[in-house]
């Protein structure tokens, strides 16, 4: 024991100033840390420009993760330290030892100073966190009363007095920053790096004209000739056309701009211009570039939107329309920041791009309507056959949110809510981009996934050969990737979506929040927004389990080797445990926790108990079937004198297709409590009997041997197990046989042995023998005896 003290003070010294210095490391760092947290404090203003509280928030975000790091190193710092201490043990009642004591005491300081260090690294990072948020309320409270904000209707004089009293003000900063732009740009063109700008418009239209088409006909060419023959090829020369497309008039933009400034020709102010022509530029190419993929005019079997030629033809205008309003929407307003011009004149300049947004809407929303005319006139006429799309319904709801939408722009503009009207069209147009892009990502996602993770493709061939998977694994594999991929693009997109909604809207959606108090019922608060979002939470969850059903049942179950009935299983089971969270997730957002859902669900036991008795045993019988699968979906089953085929179970009974193509329902309780016969459950083969006679003498082996090779010759009878001919009786002059064969299938069996019963007869005659119907014995039963003459009764059964 004594050596073991000597060793562990021999290692304390040395760990100790290990962690001595390493908690100095970082009490400094978070020393630096509060320090600059507190300026920014000091410099947040709720009144400061956005890109200024974009900055604050960016340093605070910095200083937390600082905070973050050092309370991360500093916590296996504090596990080792009370390891150490741990190993000397509880301090004993009497004197110990004075280098121990001594150690003791300089690890009990270690602990406290890293103990301290790691609380005030926590207090920090939620200060900063505090702050990044105020940051962004206020931020959200600006753009909140940016956007709500109302100036003079374009319908009232007083909007266009205002533009014409601030024109002459106005007209004097557009010429004295054209002036500026004029002496910059002609000072560099007279200097000795003009060939820059030269250099710069060349490789811009070699980048935007030969270059970009090359390298489109190139993709096209690989695409035909050379790349696999699956769905990846369409994707992928969509995905190219929208890269190239974009790349090339974003990088020709680039070198326009980047020539001018190598030579010197942007002063200060256009130089920022400049760079939100390069944004716009990206962004409207981009656009444009993403309608032809999804188009794709002249490769209609290419088309991964499925819309007719005359559709694609006519919608391509308004892809270039877009991205042309995109460009000069985004310098118009650039352009206002950067001259400071009049209040008036940047109203107008958001209404009228507000303005030219509605106008294109509206052009798009026409042009679709004319199409569906034109091709519903098409189907009424008898010239192409009656087909309804399944995302009818969809699109016309899409179809009349985007009118509603264009609406109340125009109306809010009329009003004078112009900023509003901007946001409202900016974001339709937002929408339509990101909802086109993300159908040519998750398009081109699952077409290379499945195609790469394919069990005939050359990673599937490997796999199978060098690992030894399965072709049906690899399938499987590859539709879950694809899903988790497609996953998460729409959760990107909606976040792409809704982030502006989100952090630029929230003082108004809390102002309206505010406003609806609701009522609380018990500990239970419920408002009109909350209903709201719990319908809405509902809907999303029943169709996102609808959707998730959908997969299940087309894509991942048929690439896995379970048969149909544990298919159905499966994707049943799961319908109903989505059914059951997306119920249970609307209540949460209502405001009712689990707990009262269960005290609910408690008192309603006893009212399930007795008045929906039936309906709760059906429900659990359902569930027992699929579980159990004594029956299951394919299976022929006979329930007392009825025979037929299951189709389908359901949460209240089970469908069953009989012979004369009706069908027969069947509650779940009757085949969990009844007796039932399943022919398909253990043995899927069906037998098939055949009773004849003939007369005595007859020559019993040759009808034995004929009976045999028919069965023999017939493609539809088992040799295993192999069919057999017995002599039954011999009686009235006859002597009596049974013959038994096998069949691949109980539904098989009815079909077949009357197969083999018209061959019998043309055989049996052929050969001389004589089939006679075997002697059946008919007895005559009386329900109520008859009294004889002498009043005894007669006998109840005559032969």
């Amino acid at each position: 024991m004594r050596w073991l003290l000597l060793l562990l003070l021999t290692l304390s010294t040395p760990v100790a100033a290990q962690v001595t210095s390493r908690t100095d490391a970082a009490e400094a760092t978070l020393t630096t840390a509060a320090a600059e947290l507190r300026r920014i404090d000091q410099a947040f203003d709720a009144s400061a420009t956005n890109e200024v509280q974009a900055s604050l928030r960016d340093r605070a975000v910095i200083v937390k993760g600082l905070a973050d790091d050092a309370v991360a190193q500093l916590t296996p710092e504090l596990a080792l330290v009370d390891a150490r201490i741990a190993e000397l043990g509880p301090k004993p009642a009497a004197a110990e030892a004075p280098d121990i004591a001594a150690q003791r005491r300089v690890l009990a300081t270690a602990r406290g100073a890293i103990d301290g260090a790691i609380k005030r690294g926590r207090l920090l990072s939620v200060e900063a966190t505090q702050l990044s948020d105020e940051i962004v309320d206020a931020r959200a409270e600006q753009f909140g009363e940016r956007v709500s904000a109302r100036v003079a209707s374009p319908l009232s004089p007083a909007l266009w007095a205002d533009i014409w009293r601030d024109l002459p003000r106005d007209g004097r900063r557009v010429g004295r920053f054209a002036d500026e732009v004029g002496r910059t740009f002609w000072r560099a063109a007279r200097g000795g790096n003009a060939w820059m700008m030269l250099v710069g418009v060349g490789l811009a239209v070699l980048l935007a004209f030969p270059i970009r088409i090359w390298l489109r006909r190139a993709g096209r060419r690989y695409a035909i000739n050379s790349a696999p023959g699956s769905r990846a090829r369409r994707t992928g020369l969509a995905l190219w056309f929208l890269l190239v497309g974009t790349l090339s008039n974003a990088l020709a933009a680039t070198a326009v701009v980047q020539g001018l400034r190598w030579a010197g020709a942007l002063s200060p102010r256009a130089d920022t211009l400049a760079g939100y022509f390069l944004f716009g530029s990206t962004i409207a190419a981009f656009m444009i570039s993403l309608g032809g993929s999804l188009l794709l005019r002249r490769q209609p079997s290419w088309r991964l939107l499925p819309i007719s030629d005359d559709a694609a033809t006519a919608l391509r205008p308004h892809s270039w329309a877009v991205g042309l309003i995109t460009l000069v929407a985004t310098m118009l307003l650039a352009a206002n920041r950067v001259l400071a011009v009049s209040t008036s004149a940047r109203v107008a300049g958001e209404g009228a791009v507000a303005l030219a947004y509605a106008l294109l809407i509206i052009a798009v929303l026409v042009t679709i309507a004319r199409l569906r005319a034109a091709r519903d006139a098409e189907q009424a006429g008898g010239a192409g056959a009656e087909t309804e799309s399944p995302h009818r319904a969809a699109i016309t709801l899409v179809l009349l949110t985007a009118w509603t939408a264009v609406a109340v722009a125009v109306v809010g503009a009329l009003f004078g809510y112009v900023p509003f009207a901007l946001f409202l069209m900016r974001e339709t147009v937002w929408i339509a981009v990101v909802a086109g892009a993300v159908t040519l990502l998750l398009a081109g996602t699952d077409d290379i996934v499945t195609t790469i993770f394919s069990s005939d493709s050359r990673f599937g061939r490997a796999a199978r050969s060098g690992i030894g998977l399965r072709g049906a694994t690899i399938d499987q594999m590859g539709v879950l990737l694809s899903a988790l991929l497609r996953l998460v693009l729409v959760m990107l997109a909606l976040a792409s979506v809704l982030v502006g909604f989100q952090s630029d809207l929230t003082s108004m959606v809390d102002r309206l929040t505010d406003a609806a108090n609701g009522i609380t019922v018990g500990q239970v608060t419920i408002a009109p927004g909350a209903i709201l979002r719990a319908l809405a939470v509902l809907l999303a969850a029943l169709a996102a389990m609808r959707a998730v059903g959908r997969w299940l049942e087309t894509r991942y179950l048929p690439a896995t080797a379970l048969d149909a009935g544990a298919r159905n299983s499966v994707a049943t089971m799961v319908r109903y445990a989505g059914i059951i969270l997306a119920v249970v997730w609307s209540l949460a957002s209502l405001g009712i926790g689990m707990e009262r859902i269960a005290l609910v669900l408690s008192a309603l036991s006893v009212g399930i108990g007795f008045g929906l008795q039936a309906i709760t045993q059906n429900f659990v019988s359902g569930l027992i079937l699929l579980a159990e699968r004594p029956v299951k979906i394919g299976d022929l089953v006979r329930i007392g004198d009825q025979e037929g085929d299951v189709r389908r179970i359901s949460v209240r009974a089970t469908e069953i297709q009989i012979a004369d193509r009706s069908t027969l329902i069947v509650p779940n309780s009757e085949l969990i409590t009844k007796t039932i016969r399943n022919m398909t459950l253990a043995d899927p083969i069906g037998r098939m009997q055949i009773v004849f006679a003939v007369p005595i003498g007859s020559d019993v082996a040759a009808a034995r041997t004929i009976l045999l090779e028919i069965y023999a010759d017939h493609p539809g009878v088992l040799k295993d197990p192999e069919p057999v001919v017995f002599i039954d009786d011999l009686a009235g002059g006859q002597v009596k046989m049974q013959s038994f064969a096998y069949v691949a299938g109980p539904r098989a069996a009815y079909p077949t042995r009357s197969a083999v019963l018209f061959e019998m007869i043309a055989r049996f005659s052929a050969a001389g023998i004589h089939l006679e119907t075997p002697p059946q014995e008919v007895r005559l039963r009386r329900d109520t005896p008859i009294a004889g003459g002498d009043g005894s009764a007669a006998p109840a059964d005559q032969a």
